[in-house]
């Protein structure tokens, strides 16, 4: 019975996402077969650094752990595959595959209980390496740019020597290993949703710096009396606490490994500075542009049921009947007035910061969500553009 494609990366995603797989890595076996999948898996996020394709009837000790951002080919005949595939004995006691040329077990008992595998006669690896080679040149386009034949019939080790030699030797890629992305931009411009959008995809760590300072308040953590006299007053709290929260966060295991994507900090040029001299240095910058315009239809008509919690929107959510839009409030950071004046403090201090991060990219963030995103995901996995000093 053949898995439904979208149910088997599920659970490759799942397993791929639990501790041991983040912190020692993965090899993945077996998928993608087709183009289909292979698009599947980078959409969900999966995205390898090391990818060998070759027909299904490999032999030996494998040299999957090769070719960092590169895709080996194994190339044979099929008539050695063919060969190859029919030496295959199982063991039916410890599940142990041996072969009848390169691996065959010196004990008699072990030679005795040997079986024939089932699927593995001259016609049946015939129609799987057709399958193959109908499939092999719709998944190569995948992985563009990356790409190595190895010749596979010679012995394993000489495969595996070359493989590893061609790691070794490959030129390594623009893109950061390990995304440190910053998004900047007024309030209202998206940061929150783009975010959002880029840890769900890659498995950034999402880092809202005034969330993570209401969250030290609500936990009771050490900085909360600290932080907690400014809420209170309603007034900024200062650089040097919101560093040391924000250090905490950053410092975690999982943003070490994983990357993050800061939002709500530097909102100016001093902040960038106490950022780079916390060593906090990201190597992907984005600054979304929204006329006051737009981002006044997008927070004006935000609306908060105060009996159920429910958030609307006037125009892109309205509540469901007059009475509940009749008890609904706004919530006065909301208010025209002082959304004008929070964005005009922003663009007051973008032009120092846009010159700060010099390698920043610029996004018009007055357009449909998903295109923005596209956007911003082309600036993180292509190379940074040059900019004249």
């Amino acid at each position: 019975m053949t898995v439904p494609s979208m149910l088997l990366i599920r659970l490759v995603q799942e397993r791929l996402s639990e501790e041991d797989c983040v912190r020692r890595g993965w090899i993945l076996d077996g998928i993608p077969e087709t183009r289909e999948q292979a698009l599947m898996i980078q959409t969900v996020g999966i995205v390898p650094r090391h990818v060998s394709e070759w027909p299904p009837t490999p032999w030996g000790p494998s040299p999957r752990a090769a070719a960092p951002r590169s895709t080996i080919v194994l190339s044979a005949p099929d008539t050695v595959l063919i060969e190859r595939n029919l030496g295959k004995r199982l063991d039916p006691q410890t599940g142990e595959v041996y072969h009848t040329t390169f691996d065959w077990p010196p004990e008699s008992e072990i030679q005795n209980r040997l079986m024939v595998p089932a699927g593995i006669s001259e016609g049946e690896t015939a129609l799987k390496l057709l399958e193959y080679h109908r499939n092999i040149t719709r998944i190569l386009p995948s992985y563009p740019k990356i790409l190595k034949v190895i010749p596979a019939d010679q012995p394993c080790v000489d495969v595996f020597s070359q493989a590893l030699t061609y790691v070794q030797s490959i030129h390594r890629s623009n893109a950061p290993f390990t995304p440190r992305v910053l998004l900047c931009g007024p309030v209202g411009s998206g940061k929150s949703l783009q975010a959002a959008l880029l840890a769900q995809k890659y498995g950034l760590v999402n880092v809202c710096c005034g969330q993570l300072l209401k969250e030290a308040v609500a936990d009771k953590s050490k900085y909360c009396e600290m932080i907690l006299p400014f809420f209170e007053k309603e007034t900024a709290v200062p650089d040097s606490i919101i560093m040391k929260v924000l250090s905490q966060r950053l410092d975690q295991q999982d943003c070490v490994e994983r990357g993050w994507v800061l939002h709500g900090f530097p909102r100016d040029l001093d902040q960038a500075h106490v950022l780079d001299s916390w060593g906090y240095k990201p190597n992907r910058v984005f600054f979304l542009n929204v006329p006051f315009d737009s981002i006044a239809e997008r927070l004006t008509l935000r609306r908060t049921d105060p009996v159920t919690g429910e958030r609307y929107h006037l125009m892109y959510k309205p509540p469901p009947t007059m009475e509940i839009q009749a008890r609904l409030l706004q919530n006065p950071k909301d208010a025209e007035e002082r959304i004008k004046l929070r964005m005009d403090l922003f663009y007051r201090s973008a032009a120092d910061l846009e010159q700060f991060y010099r390698q920043a990219i610029t996004l018009n963030g007055d357009q449909d969500p998903y295109t923005v995103f596209e956007y911003i995901e082309s600036g993180i996995i292509n190379p940074l553009p040059k900019k004249v000093p």
